[in-house]
């Protein structure tokens, strides 16, 4: 018991302490309080909510998924300091209150000694080896950032070191007094006990080597020393634990119990959005710091700033600007400076408490817009934050706003927002095309089978891209083979409106999703399987905020019960495979099983990469980054990843010829996945590794099994790997070149090499790179030994097939084909770079604001440039076929003279499409565009004839108004040119991310594309 004099100054001190630490807390909640209310629930169901918090903070189940051993040292001090509450508060009683804690008493007293002495010093053990970690062991590199992070003013001063030894060194005075304390206590009960508390070893072993000598005075001094050093460092810090790390300790199990109900694959909802849009000063996103949901802020004061999203960031890791870790470091540091006082002794509110506006505008210090248009909304970051934090909300919100209201945004998105406009697909291709993936197979429409057991969701990419429509053809003769009662929507079917959800622009998600709720709630679906693992997480979660509730399930997982219930018998492949984790179907949607459960019935086995499963690594595509450039970093995430499976592949030999497995395919379960491992600039290296999806697999060991398989004559078509390129923007742009590098200048210990460098460099990356110098191939990704792709003579916009033509198929004086490189000039329409006579502009183009568009003035598809406005439109039947690519020619030269008849590919296009003319019911055969040969030997002048540029004008349009043909904005000024010259062929051609487009015919027309439309039956 303290003496009475230091009873009542403890007392004193006690209360002025106290009370400044509740008035730094009231004024911490009055900063939270500032965010915006809340779009979801976070107070339902409390009980559960309780129970959670508790478990994920005593279990430290989050902290132990990455670093084991520094967890193990971060427990240490988290378990001593849950347990310190109780020792705290028995030693603070202990003063005022004759009592005696002997272990000799009682069990329970005995357990409770003991703890108390493992715990403190294990408490010591963990503080002291993390300080060192952090200073002089390689591990320090986890707290660094790249150049290319934008990084608060506080934080480039190193401001999260000097609070993280102002926060050691408390606890280390804290802790060590208490032990102080209780060593001269041990030396007081052996001398009236007649010996040491052997439940209290350690501080028994102190106490007699420091104090086993001691006068009872010394000792008096030493116990009050220890009370004072222990108990008053606690009140002490209280002032300034609002402003430090540690406050983690209270803000982590608070963010536990506040947490989202609902998966990280969901996007918070924006109600109102129609009338928000409608306001003089709409305000929609997220600007500044108040406008972030108050979760979001209370995020900033439970981040550890334990760098760990960083290292799982696939645009980090990759040397880009974007850093999760920095986002919720920088916001926490603006609250640190917008909160401070002059003096600590100031009794009143900073001015933001009290309700005034931040000065600056997170973009300003929080992140970069080269880093909110970099990340891939993988959700990487969510899933590893120890405190579960929501990094990749606060980018959405902030891409809401930059595209709804400043309109600055990647101008390759303003392709893929008018495809989805008009369209109701990113690629902007027809709509009446849309069923052309399932020529030559009987796939019922919901109007020839109303009452389907499964509604198959084909999705955009499987209905418009060539690598895509193959899974989708496999999926539905795998279903025919089971028997399955299913159905498909067709031309009902619009785009899930994901892309433009992820790239900020809600208002035009909204309008894609409401027609799709209230397509689906006619229909009444009893399942909907879907290929795409991205619709298959808007139509089964993203759509409940828009009143449409369905049951969906992911293709894999449905193949899994037929399989299961024995309606698909299998064959073994001879095949090495891996499988890479698409972020939508795993990380966000939690399948990870299934497709290995079909793989390993194939393949005998998975050959696991070393980031699989919830550790995944993203291709790239995700958060709308398949229809834009990649941001500026030393190698692009496709590559990143692409090096990582060729590795695991290529390790594979040894159990290669033990099996005799001579394969090596690539698994995956998403079309963009799909698309991106197969353009990536790595990928062309290797036409020995095939990417498939698990349905094509599976319908090639189903038909081994029945006898019915055909061996291709390749096992990796070049056509069919450009095709995929062609239809995949990112793939097809050059990465963006700004050269920035905000963090430059900073310390040693803040910029530098990171853990993200190290942990997520592939053999072959390029780890010597600066991140403002890509390797040459995210630089220019067309391969230079690659031949010029041209396309088909006949009209069809869908599957854009490479050829290989001959070294004179170009016009005569066009140039050869140069490296990428992004247009100088602002362009809101191209998202496929064009072949420039002159180097592109280190300069990103400037960004224009997207307008949703009233009327819909233009064809879903683009249309090639007609000879002039005024000229009446060719009949149908004369149609030309459709004109060769050119490269981008200088401006001074001429344009060459077009043929003014058809050639002969065009004209022989419509015999052959007759003799294939299908059967009554059935669609006629389908064959992929990748550069299938024709059934029928074409003219040898063909190639020649392709090649030339033919005037193209509009066929004559079916009944009903006739849409105008669109225009750039930039271009909108001048006049309509007599005749097309290259130039502006190009500049056409690159509306759409497909190099051509076909001019708009009749749909029961035949003599203009060989192809007849296609009409369900009705009713059988």
């Amino acid at each position: 018991m303290l003496p009475l004099i230091h009873q009542i100054l403890f007392f004193v001190f006690a209360l002025i302490a106290g009370g400044f630490g509740l008035w730094g807390f009231y004024r911490l909640y009055r900063r939270v309080a500032r965010g915006a209310a809340a779009s979801e629930a976070r107070f339902d169901h409390p009980l559960q909510r309780l129970l959670y918090a508790i478990r994920a903070s005593l279990t430290q189940e989050r902290t132990f998924r990455r670093r084991t051993w520094v967890s193990v040292l971060h427990s240490f001090i988290f378990y001593g300091f849950v347990y310190y509450l109780l020792v705290n508060v028995v030693d603070g009683l202990e003063g005022y209150i004759p009592f005696h804690i002997y272990s000799k008493d009682s069990p329970l007293l005995a357990g409770y000694n003991l703890l108390a002495d493992i715990l403190s010093f294990l408490v010591l053990v963990g503080v002291i080896s993390l300080v060192i970690r952090r200073l002089f062991l390689p591990s320090k590199r986890d707290f660094r950032f790249t150049e290319k992070t934008l990084l608060h003013p506080l934080l480039r001063a190193n401001y999260i070191l000097r609070d993280s030894l102002i926060v050691s060194g408390f606890i280390t005075f804290h802790v060590g007094s208490r032990v102080l304390g209780n060593a001269a206590k041990m030396v007081e009960e052996s001398r009236v006990l007649g010996g040491y508390d052997s439940f209290q070893p350690l501080s028994s072993a102190l106490g007699r080597v420091l104090f086993g000598g001691a006068s009872e005075q010394a000792i008096e001094g030493w116990r009050i020393a220890g009370y004072w050093g222990a108990l008053g460092s606690i009140l002490a810090f209280l002032a300034y634990f609002p402003f430090s790390k540690h406050i983690h300790i209270f803000m982590a199990p608070l963010n536990y119990a506040l947490k989202r109900p609902v998966g990280s694959g969901v996007l918070p909802p924006m109600k109102g959005l129609a009338e928000a849009m409608e306001a003089e000063e709409p305000k929609l996103g997220v600007e500044k710091l108040e406008d972030l949901e108050w979760p979001r802020l209370l995020d900033a004061y439970a981040c550890i700033q334990c760098n760990r999203c960083q290292d799982v960031c696939p645009a980090n890791a990759t040397g880009k600007a974007l850093s999760p870790a920095a986002l919720e470091i920088n916001k926490r540091m603006e609250l640190n400076v917008i909160a401070a006082h002059p003096s600590p002794f100031t009794l009143k509110p900073a001015p933001f408490e009290a309700g005034a506006s931040t000065a600056h505008p997170l973009l300003e210090y929080a992140i970069n817009e080269e880093s909110v248009w970099a990340c891939t909304t993988c959700g990487a970051c969510m899933q590893v934050c120890p405190v579960q934090d929501e990094q990749m909300l606060d980018i959405v919100d902030i891409r809401r706003h930059q595209v709804m209201v400043a309109g600055e945004f990647p101008p390759q998105l303003q392709t893929a927002f008018r495809g989805m406009e008009r369209a109701s697909n990113p690629w902007g291709i027809s709509r009446d095309k849309r069923m052309e993936w399932a020529e030559g197979l009987k796939v019922p429409t919901i109007d020839e089978n109303p009452e389907p057991d499964v509604i198959y969701w084909v999705g955009c990419a499987a209905s418009y891209d060539p690598g895509a429509q193959k899974v989708a053809r496999a999926f539905v003769q795998l279903l025919d083979k089971a028997g399955v009662n299913y159905a498909v929507l067709g031309k009902k079917e619009a785009c899930t409106g994901d892309s433009a959800r992820r790239a900020g622009n809600e208002f035009l998600y909204q309008q894609l999703a409401e027609e799709n709720v209230a397509t689906l709630n006619q229909v009444a679906p009893k399942l909907i399987v879907a290929t795409c693992p991205h619709c298959m997480n808007a139509i089964g979660h993203e759509y409940r905020q828009l009143g449409g509730d369905y049951r969906t399930i992911h293709h894999t997982e449905y193949l899994e019960t037929l399989v299961a219930a024995g309606k698909l018998p299998m064959e073994q492949l001879a095949q090495n495979v891996t499988y890479h984790d698409p972020c939508y179907l795993g990380r966000h949607n939690g399948v990870y099983d299934a497709p290995r459960t079909l793989i390993t019935k194939m393949a005998g086995e998975v050959l696991e990469l070393e980031r699989s499963r919830e550790n995944s690594f993203c291709c790239g595509a995700g958060g709308a980054q398949f229809w834009k450039e990649e941001e500026e970093g030393r190698e692009r995430v496709s590559d990143n990843r692409f090096r990582e499976i060729q590795a695991r592949l290529d390790s594979a030999k040894v159990a290669s010829d033990e099996f005799e497995q001579t394969g090596k395919v690539v698994a995956v379960g998403c079309p963009f996945c799909k698309a991106m491992m197969n353009s990536t600039p790595e990928k062309q290296k290797r036409d020995d590794i095939v990417v498939k999806d698990v349905a094509e697999l599976m319908l090639e060991s189903v038909q081994r099994a029945s006898g019915e398989f055909v061996s291709p004559a390749v096992v990796s078509d070049p056509a069919e790997v450009q095709a995929d390129a062609a239809m995949t923007p990112n793939a097809a742009l050059p990465m963006e070149r700004t050269g920035e590098a905000p963090g430059t200048g900073a310390p040693e210990a803040v910029v530098g090499e990171t853990s993200a460098d190290t942990l997520n460099a592939q053999p072959g990356s390029p780890v010597q790179n600066p991140d403002t110098q890509p390797e040459p191939q995210a630089a220019a990704p067309t391969p230079a030994a690659r031949k010029a792709w041209a396309p088909k003579a006949k009209a069809d916009d869908v599957a854009p097939a490479p050829a290989a033509p001959a070294p004179n198929a170009y016009v005569a004086g066009a140039p050869a084909r140069k490296a990428w490189a992004p247009k100088a000039k602002a362009d809101d329409v191209s998202p496929a770079p064009v072949a420039a006579s002159e180097p592109a502009e280190p300069s990103a183009p400037a960004r224009k604001a997207w307008k949703p568009k009233a009327a819909d003035d233009v064809n879903a598809a683009p249309v090639a440039p007609a000879p002039a406005a005024a000229e009446p439109a060719t009949p149908a039947a004369e149609a030309p076929a459709r004109k060769a690519w050119t490269p981008k020619a200088k401006a001074d030269a001429a344009p060459t003279p077009a043929a003014a008849e058809p050639t002969p590919a065009a004209q022989s296009a419509a015999p052959v499409a007759s003799d294939a003319a299908p059967a009554t019911g059935e669609r006629k055969k389908w064959a992929p565009k990748g550069g299938a040969a024709p059934s029928t030997p074409a003219d040898p002048a063909a190639p020649e004839a392709q090649a030339a540029p033919v005037p193209s004008a509009p066929a004559e349009a079916a009944p009903g108004p006739e849409r105008k043909k669109w225009a750039p904005k930039s271009a909108a000024a001048a006049p309509a040119p007599e005749a097309p010259a290259p130039a502006a062929e190009a500049t056409e051609a690159s509306v759409a991310p497909q190099p051509t487009a076909a001019p708009q015919t009749d749909p029961g027309d035949t003599t203009a594309t060989g192809r007849k439309k296609w009409t369900p039956k009705k009713g059988s």
